[in-house]
């Protein structure tokens, strides 16, 4: 999967789990013969009950119901035992209390944990198939939730295959697992049967995965009509002018992409800061494959940030203040690229903001107000060290200070990314081998 097509299609992962309530399970035991079986085409053969015991039974109700309620001191007194097999002499009742103890698991936060107990609730192997069912397929949700999706996809199939049972939720779970797995013509194919399944309620996160899978198969055209679609159902939805965007963009089709975002942006739909930097970095992107209008792109792009900034939903960050340095720079005003990259700098955890800073300031040819930026970027980290030092040999050359030059391009010379450059200057200086 490439790096970042989850964010760009703004994916959910979270997992909406609908755990069955263990309490409401136990009570129906008994007359469980009489409702509408759920998986009346099921392969397991269906074990015989053997929860006997009142006393039993009241333990399990009361357990499970207390782990419903949130009361989980009060849950594990009644739960544990039965779950260590020593309150009870009922593999059903066992089975149960675990999966109760599962439920409060998952609830905690101990997923792993979860999954375990919940497992081991299924491998005694005496639910009935309606329960069993329900709790194979909470297993396999588990391990989605875990990010287990080689596990997740082969119990979904065990769950379909013994159960006989489809259902479009399980056929957008599928789809969602698949693409996690890099199997995009098989998310395609499974997100494509849930929407068309009598029992569909389509989800937003159905067409994300479709489209993100269209771009990563090489359709962006329908990954792109797909989110536009989606748009025009919500045209004020921030998730969907994001992915219609993002779609558009994936597509290369950058006009259209400002041409969505800018309408979007005229009817007060911008809500968010990553609208307005989308836009800000897609008018950048067509300006740079179309040089006729970079200068104007670039503008208008520094335009949409200040506007963000302005309005208070474009946070002042060290990244955002770089990219409208970036615009300036494209635009040919370095005065207020200059003034967009030492507002970066002041918050930025690296130097890589006042690397740019000095850039700039070399360029005008104020060498003493870049050499200490380019001071200040070093001793702050920047990734590309051996070029900050050879622009801070450029900055006391420009001010006359030929050692200092010569002792900067010596440290730019042991990085290997610069040694080359860096040796020639040497060389031309007279300092060379």
């Amino acid at each position: 999967m490439k790096q970042g097509s989850l964010s760009k299609f703004a994916l959910a992962t979270a997992i909406a789990l609908s755990l069955v309530s263990g309490a409401a399970v136990a009570r129906d035991t008994k007359s469980q013969d009489k409702k509408e079986a759920l998986y009346p085409n099921a392969t397991r053969t269906e074990p015989k009950l053997d929860l006997k015991s009142e006393k039993d039974q009241k333990a399990l109700n009361e357990g499970l119901d207390a782990a419903n309620n949130g009361e989980k001191d009060k849950a594990l007194q009644l739960l544990q035992p039965l779950a260590d097999g020593s309150g009870t002499s009922s593999k059903y009742a066992q089975a149960l209390a675990l999966q109760g103890i599962a439920n409060m698991k998952y609830n905690d936060g101990d997923v792993k944990g979860a999954i375990a107990t919940l497992k081991q609730a299924l491998d005694i192997g005496v639910m009935p198939n309606d329960t069993y069912f329900q709790l194979k397929y909470m297993y396999t949700q588990f391990l989605v939730a875990d990010e287990q999706y080689a596990p997740a996809l082969q119990s979904l199939q065990e769950w379909r295959n013994e159960g006989k049972k489809e259902t479009a939720d399980s056929y957008g779970l599928e789809g969602n697992i698949d693409y996690r797995l890099e199997k995009y013509p098989e998310a395609i194919a499974a997100i494509t049967k849930a929407k068309s399944m009598p029992d569909a309620k389509p989800q937003g996160s159905w067409d994300q995965i479709l489209a993100a899978s269209y771009a990563e198969t090489g359709q962006g055209d329908k990954a792109a009509a797909l989110a536009t679609e989606a748009l025009q159902k919500n045209p004020n939805d921030a998730t969907a002018i994001n992915n219609a965007a993002s779609s558009l963009i994936q597509a290369q089709k950058y006009p259209e992409a400002i041409q969505l975002l800018e309408k979007a942006r005229s009817a007060g739909a911008f809500k968010d800061e990553k609208q307005y930097v989308n836009l800000a970095k897609v008018y950048l992107i067509d300006g740079q494959d179309h040089s006729e209008r970079q200068v104007g792109n670039a503008g208008k792009a520094a335009a949409v940030l200040k506007e963000g900034f302005d309005k208070g939903v474009v946070q002042k960050t060290g990244e955002n203040y770089n990219l409208l340095g970036d615009a300036y720079v494209t635009g040919d005003d370095m005065k207020n690229a200059l003034a967009a990259y030492q507002e970066a700098a002041k918050v930025a955890t690296n130097g890589e903001p006042a690397l740019k800073v000095a850039r700039v300031q070399l360029q005008e040819n104020q060498y003493a107000a870049a050499e200490k930026s380019a001071t200040d970027a070093i001793s702050k980290g920047v990734q590309h060290k051996g070029q900050a030092y050879m622009l801070r040999a450029e900055a006391k050359r420009g001010q006359k200070n030929k050692q200092g030059a010569i002792a900067d391009m010596k440290l730019a010379a042991q990085d290997p990314e610069t040694s080359a450059k860096a040796n020639a200057w040497l060389k031309t200086a007279g300092t060379g081998k």
